[in-house]
């Protein structure tokens, strides 16, 4: 069951972030989800790094929104450098 609510989770959080953060992105429902579980996880370790999260604890919703976030902009860089070259 965990995994089938990291995916409902992580398809939200996607959405959310592409919603906040409006463009052209290719992909669909698969990256969008993925989007939303990378930010997740992405979001949790940096937590625990910066002394948020103790062991165990994942991110937020709202943090795990931020990181879908960082993660978008990230790839969009990287994909209009690639588009440009």
């Amino acid at each position: 069951m965990g995994i089938i609510w990291s995916i409902i989770i992580g398809l939200i959080v996607g959405a959310i972030a592409k919603l906040f953060m409006p463009g052209k992105d290719g992909g669909g429902i698969i990256i969008t989800i993925l989007i939303g579980i990378a930010g997740s996880v992405v979001f949790t370790y940096l937590g625990r790094l910066l002394g948020f999260y103790a062991e165990g604890e994942t991110a937020g919703f709202i943090a795990s929104i931020l990181g879908a976030m960082l993660i978008l902009f990230i790839y969009r860089f990287f994909r209009k450098k690639s588009v440009e070259g």
